[in-house]
């Protein structure tokens, strides 16, 4: 499957089929490739909780409207940033730059996030949707479906997972074997509603 055909078939799933396991070395092939995906700086933000204990896919499962593609589907991905990823020895961001390069982004890199708390969390916002927008492309051409999730109490996720102070969730994705086809695509806005040439009048 190329790009285009995983594009274009890849719809947010919500009926999963509960019994269906996935591979060790599936899962292991699907981060491999989400962590592929770009970061400002190299600085690799984002953290993926694999949720796979039953009891807790159940008690998030409460805190997401009892919605059933959490506990049925066969991954349950939580998507966080670390807000403070940017000061954590970043030198091993670079680690194979010649000596100069690396000279001149730490400072650089310091200076940008330095007191910028939103900027810091804008960050972790952009990294962990280019990441999920990975792993639902890696998944489709896998021959899994998926769907990403905000429907859920962020509060009391975060305390089930024992989420870091420096930390936000972001969103889950959800993969597995779809059991049942999607809606019908809705209407797209017209491509002039959407893209807009060199400025907005």
């Amino acid at each position: 499957m190329d790009v285009s055909q995983a594009v274009e078939q890849r719809r947010a799933v919500k009926v999963f089929d509960p019994s269906h396991r996935m591979s060790e070395a599936e899962i292991e092939k699907l981060m491999s490739l989400v962590k592929l995906s770009p970061t400002a700086w190299n600085i690799q933000n984002w953290r993926f909780v694999l949720v796979r204990d039953p009891a807790l896919r159940q008690q998030i499962r409460a805190a997401a409207w009892n919605q059933a593609q959490v506990t049925d589907a066969s991954l349950l991905v939580v998507l966080t940033a670390d807000l403070k990823a940017w000061k954590k020895d970043p030198v091993r961001f670079w680690s194979n730059a010649p000596q100069p390069v690396q000279d001149y982004l730490l400072p650089a890199m310091t200076q940008f996030y330095e007191g910028r708390e939103q900027l810091q969390r804008d960050e972790g916002m952009r990294s962990c949707g280019m990441a999920a927008m990975t792993l639902m492309l890696a998944a489709q051409e896998m021959g899994y479906q998926s769907g990403p999730m905000d429907g859920f109490d962020f509060d009391a996720v975060g305390k089930l997972i024992n989420l870091p102070d420096d930390h936000a969730i972001v969103m889950f994705v959800v993969i597995g074997k779809g059991v049942q086809e999607p809606l019908p695509r809705f209407p797209k806005l017209a491509m002039d509603e959407v893209v807009v040439v060199d400025r907005f009048v």
